[in-house]
């Protein structure tokens, strides 16, 4: 039963990729220059060349025709791929009888065949075809009455009975004669199917909308015709129709250089129209997910996949290449151009996939450090992965710099790379020192302290990259070319990646020293104390060697419970206020019992 549902999934998609061909053929072709060519050529003679506008209109009836294809339901295109290949197989019998007839003729032979070897060959191998394709069109259309597909056998059967050649011309004739009335006898009785298809999908269309309503309706169609799956197909498929015919027409090999370029010219022409765009979008999408998803696999194995949603990743990368795309006009542009362009907004997507990776990596890393998993097989995964973070960002942005004229688009992409290698950077310092701590046995009382002038440094090194950017973008705008696109980035830029960090590492910084005040307000226990209280930390359940006592009575590690401060301001047991020695002095005291504010 799976592999049915497979198998239909396949044709479902499958069968709908030549519709959006056709759109992307019909996009390309335009009408006015082809009749401008066709008034400077021959046929300008061709009274069926005249008309002009009629053309126009059987261009919009394609545009039509080629929508409604992409929206049949799977039965229905099925039956209607099954029509034309009986309509193919025709076809294949009327050149094969009209091949035997001319070879006939060639040869001039009227006698018997068991007399001519050749001809009794000729006359064999005709047989054999014809026999085949009326048996595959019977089977197609699941009929018995094979005698509907046999016509083309009549001028075989008018040979064997040793009619003269100039009949057998005129019996081939008959034959496709015969052949055309049937298929236009069965269009006549079917031309009502098309107009009560649309009637009936309309109808079911109205009480989708009346009941769910349009985002229902659009979600439904997204679900059913697979839309994603569908664009990458179209898009694969014109991709690998371009490299084909580069390498079809060449002969000698081609250089490493060489084949980059006709890489990136390839895409480039596989993004000419909106269809094609769209369809690059999706594949990127669905490569930069199967990354990510590798990655994943490669940092924790099959239990990756227990309870992981990963539909939303790599839609960010395909929104950002469309963005840009649209952004740059980079449909409008020659094919070189394109494919300058196109190698920046890739850079862009790389950066964006290996961020992806980083923000995968980055939890499963410090839960590795912190646990007490001693795999070697699993700690080396890590490392390794955050190796390669940290090395190959590096590289790309050094190849930016040696390929490309530096502008405000690349110093984007470089930054970015740094920003990823530092943030790698900082996670591995992370990790030995947890590894340190593990090794020592026994937990570290600063090493809150290290952590947070680790992850302080690195983040204050991406505000200073992100500044220099900001700075760098805005002397570009204002002593070079000032564009919308490029002060909008600017923008963007200065408030993620300058204001928000400045303001987020201001609040950390805040909550720290706030932190940090409430626990020297508060007593520390001497070793007698701590002998009398015989117990353990009630936030990391340690052993306690040293301690703070909180103004409810409480012994907790000094570190424990500053992290506890920074998410709120009470005990983690009693839930009791503490505040520090300032913010005690400046509260007023309560009221006595008894006396209210007035009388005071």
């Amino acid at each position: 039963m799976a592999l049915k549902e497979r198998m239909e999934a396949v044709l479902n998609v499958g069968l709908r990729v030549p519709s959006i061909m056709l759109l992307d053929v019909l996009y390309r072709w335009d009408v006015s220059s082809f009749f401008q060519k066709i008034q400077r050529s021959s046929l300008s003679n061709n009274p069926l060349f005249q008309y002009k506008y009629l053309a126009l209109y059987l261009h919009y009836v394609g545009y039509i025709l080629s929508l409604v294809l992409l929206t049949l339901p799977r039965q229905h295109l099925v039956q209607l791929y099954l029509y034309v290949l009986t309509a193919l197989l025709l076809f294949a019998g009327h050149q094969i009888s009209r091949d035997y007839v001319r070879s006939e003729l060639e040869s001039g032979y009227e006698g018997p065949l068991y007399l001519e070897p050749l001809s009794t060959n000729r006359f064999t191998t005709a047989l054999i075809c014809q026999l085949v394709v009326c048996t595959l069109c019977s089977c197609v259309m699941q009929t018995k009455q094979i005698w509907l597909f046999s016509a083309h056998l009549l001028p075989l059967v008018a040979r064997l009975c040793l009619v003269p050649l100039e009949a057998v011309v005129f019996v081939n004739r008959f034959a496709m004669i015969f052949t055309g009335l049937e298929v236009l006898y069965f269009l006549a009785s079917n031309l009502l199917v098309p107009y009560n298809l649309a009637k009936t999908a309309f109808r079911e269309l109205v009480q989708v909308v009346e009941v769910y309503g349009l985002l229902a309706l659009g979600m439904s169609l997204w679900n059913q015709l697979v839309l994603p799956v569908l664009f990458m197909c179209f898009w694969l498929v014109l991709f690998s129709l371009q490299i084909y015919s580069y390498f079809s027409t060449r002969d000698q090999p081609t250089s490493r250089q060489r084949l980059l370029f006709l890489f990136l010219t390839s895409i480039a022409e596989c993004c000419s129209t909106p269809y094609s765009l769209l369809g690059l979008v999706f594949t990127v999408s669905f490569v930069a997910l199967g990354v990510l998803t590798l990655c994943k696999f490669y940092l924790q194995g099959y239990r990756a996949f227990m309870n992981d949603n990963t539909v939303h990743r790599g839609m960010t990368e395909g929104i950002t290449l469309l963005i840009l795309a649209v952004q740059t006009g980079l449909i409008e542009l020659q094919v070189i151009h394109r494919a300058f362009l196109l190698s920046i907004i890739l850079f862009i997507v790389v950066a964006s996939i290996l961020q992806s990776m980083l923000e995968i990596a980055d939890p499963i890393v410090l839960a590795l450090g912190a646990s007490r998993d001693k795999s070697l097989w699993k700690h080396f995964r890590a490392v390794s992965l955050c190796l390669f973070l940290l090395v190959f960002p590096a590289y790309m942005a050094y190849m930016i710099c040696q390929f490309f004229h530096m502008d405000f688009w690349l110093l984007i992409i470089i930054s970015s790379s740094i920003l990823t290698s530092l943030q790698v950077l900082g996670t591995l310092l992370i990790y030995v020192l947890f590894m340190v701590e593990e090794w020592r046995k026994r937990p570290v009382e600063n090493m809150d302290d290290v952590i947070y002038y680790v992850n302080g440094t690195y983040r204050l090194l991406e505000f200073l990259v992100a500044l220099c950017v900001v700075a760098y973008g805005v002397s570009e705008t204002l002593f070079g070319e000032w564009t919308v696109m490029g002060s909008t980035i600017i923008f963007i830029h200065s408030y993620y990646n300058v204001w928000l960090r400045a303001q987020l590492g201001w609040q950390s910084f805040l909550l720290r020293r706030d932190a940090v005040s409430k626990i020297q307000s508060m007593p520390t226990a001497t070793s007698l104390q701590l002998q009398r209280h015989n117990d353990i930390c009630s936030i990391c359940f340690q052993d306690m060697v040293c301690a703070v006592i909180t103004p409810c009575g409480h012994f907790f590690h000094a570190g424990c419970l500053k992290k506890w401060l920074y998410v709120q301001e009470t005990c983690p047991l009693c839930h009791s206020q503490l505040r520090s020695q300032s913010q005690a002095a400046a509260t007023p005291a309560p009221p006595p019992p008894g006396r209210s504010s007035a009388s005071q």
